[in-house]
């Protein structure tokens, strides 16, 4: 990801942006610039909407209530949407929880959420809208340009059998209390193909309840599945999505592209 301002406060908006077209503010935006963050006539921050890159932009108040964005000029673009194609699949959790774990996840560069049904998740109705608005938030706090998907959860087991009809290519990494002992990092070496090419990528994380004997065993006699280990300790689900997606990055991910 290229440089950005950290200091500048940014907010995501669901409109186009374009030069110098005003984009007026909805209620609670307007309300949260004007009456929390007080800003002022030709105050400047910066916007994005997941489409048409960061721009900065002058806070236009319109009485007490109402203020519009003016678009002065592009600060970075739109990255390409295969910049970043890591999905993270996850037993969906108690709500403060999986609050917690969906910044994280965003945060470590995931590009898609999709909650599956396990045989051992607790929590049956996930509120995806509220998982959505905590995306955009952590979107807005750590840079990113690009709003990660939020899917409809799914049964693990619907989600296996029609995985390479529906995901061709991907491959899931499965963190697998089972492997103790083993190196995560040399076992993801393996996943890579010829000329040292990743293929797009996917890890899977189970409920507090750990994975079913009979999810392991068909995780694990899945040609497109690879099992890893996250050390000698249990983990929470919210602290090892921060581990395997760390993990990920470091090995195949875009940590791995950096210059050192």
């Amino acid at each position: 990801m290229s440089h950005y301002d950290f200091k500048s406060q940014r907010l995501w908006v669901e409109q186009d942006i374009a030069e110098r077209i005003a984009i007026p503010c909805e209620r609670a935006q307007a309300n949260y610039l004007l009456n929390v963050l007080r800003m002022q006539e030709g105050d400047e921050m910066l916007i994005f909407n997941g489409r048409d890159g960061e721009w900065k932009v002058e806070v236009r108040p319109m009485g007490r209530k109402k203020c519009a964005l003016i678009p002065l000029e592009q600060v970075r673009p739109q990255p390409e949407p295969e910049a970043s194609d890591l999905h993270y699949l996850f037993a969906p959790l108690k709500s403060a929880r999986i609050d917690y774990m969906a910044q994280k996840a965003v945060e470590m560069g995931v590009s898609q959420l999709r909650p599956v049904f396990t045989q051992h998740t607790q929590e049956r109705r996930p509120k995806l809208d509220k998982m959505r608005m905590n995306v955009v938030e952590a979107a807005e706090q750590c840079g990113i340009l690009a709003i990660p998907d939020v899917t409809e959860a799914t049964p693990l087991a619907k989600l296996l059998a029609n995985w390479e009809s529906t995901d061709e290519g991907r491959h899931i990494i499965f963190c697998d209390e089972g492997e103790l002992g083993k190196d995560p990092l040399a076992i993801l070496d393996t996943i890579r193909g010829e000329g040292n090419a990743v293929p797009p990528l996917a890890v899977l994380i189970g409920p507090e309840g750990g994975f079913s004997a009979e999810e392991r065993e068909t995780l694990r006699a899945s040609s497109f599945v690879t099992p890893i280990p996250l050390g000698p300790r249990i983990l929470r689900a919210d602290t090892a999505a921060v581990a395997a997606l760390a993990i990920v990055q470091a090995v195949l991910g875009d940590w791995a592209d950096q210059p050192h």
